[in-house]
């Protein structure tokens, strides 16, 4: 079963690349095989940490919330949504407990950023990747993908592929193999730039941010990756003029607009269905449910949304976790997934900084954008987005492990 389930692990970074129902199958696989192993060993002891019992709390939660709502399909994702988290426990206390099998999947997610950065390039360069895949028609680069999710993917994994070669070439005295590390950061920020994608490249900022305020020896090597920004982009405008207008004049246009843009439409509907039913939300899927009926179709005085009538209001999740979670289980259901998520990071920000944990500082800066309240996103439990982000926290988890059991190894 353990090697079962650690292939099904590493095929799933290219399986949540390409298609979702692969994904699903394998991510659900490892959760079935967990529960199985622990059974047949009768260990609960990995239900004993703090982060483990709220997250099946929240879930017990977010159940409760549907059941009361009663739509049957709803209640089934919701039923089904323990897999999530029982992934992310599978690979914290089985499948990476040990060193070669985190290091196996740092290859397979290297290996992925690398390939999104070729084909990128390539499709600008050539017009269409390897597939035959043009760029979208706003003008957003693909990737080594049919649609517009590069961006999204690559902002995922960024810090846990690039932040480790990075720093390790950084640390070395040579002049060539600094040179190298930043070549890494630089290479890898123009990339995201050159995709076209907004929030992917401002979550990628925002980690650097949070990097340089974890590692000191990265500081100057930012530094050195803004500039290399700000430089591309101001010569962008002649040289890559569809990035340039989606990156910055769209950008600076929407922001000037922001009241009348779709995304302030879709949150003001959101908060319109919270204000409504503060406690309890509307069970798993309540936005997409319910986006249209009547009683959520009004202005609210204090949010400037006057176009409330507008059908893009009505999507199939309100574009940001924190009011997905709030409409679907109310503030309980948010009070209690933000106590989960800090309970993740302070567990995976334990011994971080220690040498040559770089990967581990990946990880937490990775989760730290990931669950940024103020940024438009995808569905939080709606895969390929929930394979990458639970699959992050467990490989997260596992590396906080490793640094505890480390002392016992040395005898100290």
């Amino acid at each position: 079963m353990f090697r079962i389930a650690v292939a099904a692990t590493l095929l799933l970074p290219p399986a949540l690349l390409y298609t979702r129902t692969v994904g699903d199958t394998l991510l659900s696989t490892v959760a079935i095989l967990f529960l199985i192993s622990r059974w047949a060993r009768h260990d609960a002891t990995w239900l004993r940490p703090l982060h483990v019992r709220l997250a099946l709390i929240f879930w017990a939660w977010e159940l409760i919330c549907t059941l009361i709502a009663g739509r049957p399909h709803e209640i089934v994702e919701a039923l089904v949504l323990i897999r999530l988290f029982l992934f992310a426990a599978a690979l914290e206390f089985w499948l990476l407990a040990g060193s070669t099998q985190r290091r196996q999947l740092q290859y397979v997610i290297v290996a992925i950023a690398v390939w999104i950065v070729v084909e990128t390039w390539q499709q600008y360069a050539l017009g269409t990747n390897m597939f035959g895949y043009p760029r979208w028609g706003s003008g957003v680069l693909t990737g080594p993908l049919p649609g517009p999710r590069a961006g999204l993917s690559l902002q995922t994994i960024y810090f846990a592929a690039f932040l480790p070669p990075a720093t390790a070439l950084i640390a070395r005295p040579q002049w060539r193999y600094r040179l190298a590390g930043g070549a890494v950061l630089i290479a890898s920020m123009l990339t995201m730039a050159l995709i076209g994608q907004r929030m992917p490249m401002l979550l990628v900022l925002c980690g650097y941010g949070i990097t340089a305020l974890v590692l000191r020896s990265f500081r100057w090597p930012m530094i050195m990756a803004m500039l290399a920004l700000g430089a591309a982009i101001a010569v962008a405008r002649l040289a890559a003029p569809q990035e340039y207008h989606t990156l910055v004049v769209v950008f600076l246009h929407r922001m000037a607009n922001f009241w009348s843009e779709p995304y302030a439409i879709i949150y003001q509907r959101a908060i319109v269905i919270i204000q409504t039913h503060p406690w309890l939300g509307l069970g798993f899927d309540g936005y997409r449910d319910n986006c249209f009926d009547p009683r959520y179709i009004r202005i609210l005085s204090w949010i400037p949304v006057t176009d409330i009538h507008e059908s893009i209001a009505c999507t199939i999740h309100p574009h940001n976790y924190w009011l997905q979670i709030a409409s679907d289980s109310g503030l309980i259901g948010v009070a209690l997934f933000a106590a989960l998520c800090i309970a993740w990071l302070i567990r995976i920000a334990r011994f971080m900084q220690a040498p040559g944990r770089a990967i581990q500082v990946g990880l937490f800066v990775s989760l730290c954008i990931a669950f940024w309240p103020i940024a438009s996103t995808t569905g939080l439990f709606t895969l390929p987005n929930a394979g990458w982000l639970f699959l992050l926290i467990g490989w997260g988890l596992a590396e906080r492990q490793e640094n505890l059991a480390a002392p016992a190894r040395t005898g100290q």
